[in-house]
Formats: C-alpha cells, structure tokens, sequence
C-alpha cells in the first residue's frame, strides 16, 4: 500500500493515470505524445506505476501497450470508503451515470469503449492456477456459475447455472490455449439474439514467479460503455474469491459476479 499511495503523491503519474483512464492501451510513445513529455522522464513514472501495480504493461508484438490497473485502488476503496459512505456515493455515481448518458446521445461520435485489464498476484502454481480457470467444479465454487468446456481451440464454452437446470447464461469459444500459461476465449450473445453483436475477448495471462503467480485478465473488444460499467465491478469480485479460494481453501463472503448480467 506504500508503493501506491507513494506512486499516487506525484501530480505527474495522477496526470498518466487520468490519461490512460482516458485511453486505456497506450504505447510509450502515444503517452508521451499527449503529454509533451520526454520518453526518458515517462518511463521513469510508468516503473514507478508499474511497481505500484497502478499500470499493468501488456505485450502484443514489439509494442508494449500500458493499461490502467484499478486493482490497488478497488482495495482503498473496499478498506476505507465501503464501510462509510458507499450509499451515498452510488447516488452521487447515478447521477453521473445519468449525465454522461445524455452527452453520449447528443454526441453522434462517441468514443471507443476502452479494454478493461485487471491484475492480481496469487500464492499458488501456474498449475493450480489454470485448474481453476478451466474446472468446472472450480469456478462453481468462485464464480457462482460453472465454466465448461474441453478447452481445446475452436470448442465452444459455457457459463452454466449451479441450480440444477443446466441452463447457460454465457457462452463462447476458445480461441487460444497454452496451459498454464495463456487462455483465450469469446463472450458471445446467445443465438436467439435479435441483433447478435461481435464477440468480446477475454485473454487470462498466467506468470508464475517462484511461489507466487502474476493473473493479468484482459477484457477487449467491449460493445459498450454498460457493459464495461459492469465488469468493472465483476472482475475484481471474481478474481478475489478465486484468490481467496486458492490461498485459504475457501471463497470471500459475498455474492458471486454473475457475468451475464454485465453482458446483457
């Protein structure tokens, strides 16, 4: 908590936060670009963010893309705002809510829906990891739904209820899969959808590092503003409970994030 209330006291790094918060998935040089600023000085602030675990780097080819991490901050905010003022300031968001959506109606160019990465750091083996990613009986346990499939790219994936009735309330394919390292799959609409829309990709990078494993999950190709809205507040529950689940033999004490509700 030092290293990110530290990386949070430099005007500079909350400056290339609100950037990336902006424009999530900016190279280097794009940052330093926006901000007419030496490549030198913003990789100094981006290591200093990055040990903060405030930005999360995300290759793809040469290019080292910087996203906003929201984990440390969803965890100030569970530990000292939850408890005191959560009520009033869901109004305080709703109205918020309210207004960016009528600006998003009165523009006829709104901008991209950003991708959404979120990090969290795991006791446990790359082995146990992926376990838990791709068992069924697993993921019923912290996820509240059961995840299943053979996992094997071009197999379809569901998202199934745990009341008995087997109904799937996601489903999707595997793109990729490199146990235990690297998971790819799609959320897509279900095929009775009126106006089924382009898959979203989820993307789980697993990185062990003695005993301890580095979860990195990114979520792209988001239709929506709601929709990011809403794995904005699932993943971070999800990814806990599967922490939790891992590092003590049991989940949190909360409600498990039903995905299909964000995915509406």
């Amino acid at each position: 908590m030092d290293l990110v209330f530290k990386a949070l006291a430099d005007p500079t790094r909350r400056l290339l936060l609100d950037r990336l918060h902006e424009q999530n998935g900016q190279t280097l040089r794009e940052l330093c670009e926006r901000l007419d600023m030496a490549r030198q000085s913003a990789t100094q602030h981006l290591d200093i963010l990055e040990r903060a675990n405030l930005v999360t780097v995300v290759r793809r080819g040469r290019e080292r893309l910087h996203y906003l991490n929201p984990a440390p901050i969803h965890e100030i905010e569970e530990r000292w705002i939850s408890a005191f003022e959560k009520p009033r300031l869901q109004a305080i968001h709703a109205v918020k809510n309210r207004a960016e959506e009528y600006a998003m109606a009165d523009n006829p160019n709104p901008t991209p829906v950003p991708s959404y990465v979120y990090v969290t750091y795991i006791r446990a083996s790359a082995e146990q990891v992926w376990r838990a990613l791709t068992d069924a009986d697993l993921t019923a346990r912290y996820w509240g739904h059961a995840n299943v499939s053979d996992w094997q790219p071009g197999s379809t994936w569901e998202h199934r209820r745990t009341d008995g009735s087997g109904a799937a309330d996601v489903v999707g394919s595997v793109v990729e899969t490199d146990p235990p390292n690297r998971l790819v799959i799609t959320f897509e609409d279900s095929p009775d959808a009126e106006a089924p829309r382009e898959p979203s990709v989820v993307t789980f990078l697993v990185e062990p590092h003695q005993d301890i494993v580095r979860l990195t999950v990114s979520h792209e190709n988001l239709p929506n503003h709601e929709m990011r809205e809403g794995i904005s507040q699932g993943w971070p529950a999800v990814l806990a409970n599967l922490k939790s689940l891992l590092e003590t033999g049991d989940t949190l004490p909360q409600a498990p994030w039903e995905m299909y509700r964000s995915h509406a």
